[in-house]
């Protein structure tokens, strides 16, 4: 379970506004790579407290039911919380990680007030975002504030996928949310694929080929 360990070492050095940072889709075939970064009141023992007792969690730990209820809290407890993403074309354009690097510093760009440090999971931000920071794996495991990040991050692209469902349907996006499940297969071989498919992605750039 993630907890406060790394806030506070940073906090020691004077940084009192610490974001936690994280993405969602990076991995999907279809749909746009986005990112949350939260600032947690690090000041209110209280506020952590509830947060931890209720469970944030790296989002993938959690279903989607208990997603949607800590994004709430999360929310309503933050300092600050902002969200970036970046669309299936730009993916194609400029590359997975650049698209993951920009969706994260637009999410950073949104926090008022702006943070000290940064924590990151996986992803280095220096040439993008000129404040101290720490790429962790699996930082979502580790850090609250990343966790945080992470369900904000995955309950913000899941709806914004089921809203997509609507507008391709067939493609059952609300139900798989972009990943190359079997479902998704399927419905890419009967339909192609479609206009926020990521066709640089190797199974959709094979399916274009044919």
């Amino acid at each position: 379970m993630p907890d406060l360990s790394l806030e506070a070492k940073w906090q020691a050095q004077g940084h009192s506004l610490i974001a936690g940072i994280d993405e969602a889709g990076r991995g999907a075939w279809a749909g746009p790579v986005v990112a949350a970064a939260v600032i947690l009141p690090l000041d209110r023992p209280d506020v952590l407290e509830e947060l931890l007792e209720a469970g944030v969690n790296d989002s993938k730990q959690v279903s989607a039911r208990k997603r949607r209820e800590l994004a709430d809290l999360i929310r309503e407890r933050a300092v600050s919380f902002g969200m970036g993403g970046v669309s299936a074309a730009a993916i194609d354009r400029d590359g997975i990680l650049s698209a993951t690097r920009t969706a994260m510093r637009r999410a950073v760009s949104m926090l008022r007030p702006q943070p000290q440090a940064l924590l990151i999971d996986a992803v280095d931000l220096r040439a993008q975002v000129p404040l101290p920071q720490q790429r962790l794996n699996y930082g979502d495991s580790i850090s609250l504030s990343i966790a945080a990040a992470s369900i904000l991050a995955k309950v913000s692209r899941d709806a914004f996928l089921v809203q997509l469902d609507d507008l391709y349907p067939g493609y059952a996006f609300g139900r798989h949310k972009g990943y190359g499940t079997r479902l998704h297969q399927s419905a890419l071989a009967e339909h192609g694929p479609s206009p926020i498919h990521r066709m640089s992605f190797k199974p959709i750039k094979e399916m274009g080929d044919l």
